[in-house]
């Protein structure tokens, strides 16, 4: 009992662990585009309290990496602008260097169980497609050739019929409405947006770059 307790991370144990358990590194590390098998060797004969706190050169290697792939993820799950076809099929463009494509269509499909979702890599020239039943396949093929293949044996669908919608014309109105002088934190709208975001394919022609940079008296 008390070589475990030795072992344990101290931070884990008052709730305040950092860093990536051995568990997680296993799991996520190997869809970073620059992992190895050797990688995970490597973890193996590194404690994991100084594997989580960073201890080392390499361990924070391994937690940079671990962070490129979580934040290349959530940003693209965050700023893909979709569009969505009359027969139930939304598409968009992704930009996504690390393996996460699969991650960022299940949270598509969590959220539209109901269509079939398309997203164009641009990293790999290849488009991944999830249908309702949750099955993902990669098309070596262009955006628009899938979406015409999987919405040709499908239905015209009332419902989505009657909400064609654009990303541009939907974000348009929501920064309309939050630009108003009670509302007006431009600091904080920086944070959620860095600089960076604006290379995604979703956000290089998007209304937020201009809404950040105007002065608010030009929304009045």
């Amino acid at each position: 009992m008390k070589n475990s307790t030795i072992k344990k991370d101290p931070l884990e144990i008052i709730g305040r662990a950092k860093g990536h358990s051995y568990r997680e590194i296993i799991d996520k590390l190997p869809r970073h585009c620059k992992f190895s098998p050797y990688l995970i060797d490597q973890v193996k004969n590194i404690p994991e309290v100084i594997l989580r706190n960073s201890g080392t050169p390499f361990a924070k290697k391994i937690n940079r990496m671990m962070r490129e792939v979580t934040t290349e993820a959530y940003r693209a799950k965050q700023f893909t602008r979709t569009e969505i076809n009359n027969r139930g099929v939304l598409f968009g463009v992704v930009l996504l260097k690390h393996k996460v494509l699969d991650s960022v269509l299940n949270y598509f499909h969590e959220r539209w169980p109901q269509c079939i979702i398309c997203l164009y890599n641009e990293y790999s020239c290849k488009t991944g497609v999830i249908n309702e039943k949750g099955t993902i396949q990669e098309i070596d093929a262009p955006l628009k050739s899938v979406v015409e293949k999987v919405s040709k044996n499908r239905p015209v669908i009332p419902y989505f019929d009657d909400i064609q919608f654009s990303g541009k014309e939907i974000f348009e109105t929501l920064y309309k409405s939050q630009f108003i002088s009670e509302r007006e934190n431009k600091s904080y709208f920086k944070r959620m947006i860095p600089d960076k975001c604006f290379e995604l394919p979703g956000m290089r022609h998007g209304v937020e770059k201009r809404f950040r940079n105007k002065r608010i008296n030009e929304f009045l």
